[in-house]
């Protein structure tokens, strides 16, 4: 029953962090917010600054702060499904290199050494200029006689 109850709440939770991610990345929202700001300013005045009126604004902060996580929340399930969709490309395509398949999980030196990878490849096709070719990683590193240590290797 526990489970059954928390199924039925990431649910509901999950169309309500759906509708209200929409909403707050609108220019309804960005609007609405611009105004309470500048309503904010302006009536400071009117209430001499008060611990109140100061108050007011940092209330407002916390919403700001939930609202990036909530962002973020939004970022990353889109980030997952369009690693999923790529993945699924490059793993359809014949001639595609599947080293690719999870490359969001490599850590920054990795990612670097396959920038400069096809940095190589893209200088060995502009050489060439014959873009029904297929060119690899492998192919560019052979053809610029290019020296890399065994730890620059990508497996």
């Amino acid at each position: 029953m526990t489970r059954k109850f928390s199924n039925r709440f990431e649910s509901a939770f999950e169309r309500f962090a759906l509708k209200l991610s929409k909403f707050a990345g609108g220019t309804a929202a960005f609007v609405l917010a611009l105004s309470l700001i500048l309503l904010w300013g302006v009536s400071g005045p009117i209430f001499n600054y008060s611990l109140n009126w100061q108050m007011t604004m940092n209330t407002a902060s916390i919403i700001t702060f939930l609202m990036v996580f909530l962002i973020q929340r939004g970022q990353n399930k889109d980030s997952l499904a369009i690693q999923m969709k790529l993945n699924e490309i490059i793993a359809s395509m014949s001639g595609a290199s599947n080293r690719l398949i999870d490359v969001e999980n490599l850590d920054e030196k990795d990612l670097e050494l396959m920038s400069r990878h096809y940095s190589e490849l893209a200088m060995t096709c502009e050489k060439e200029f014959n873009k029904k070719k297929i060119h690899s990683i492998e192919e560019a590193v052979t053809k610029n006689n290019l020296e890399f240590t065994s730890k620059d290797k990508i497996n």
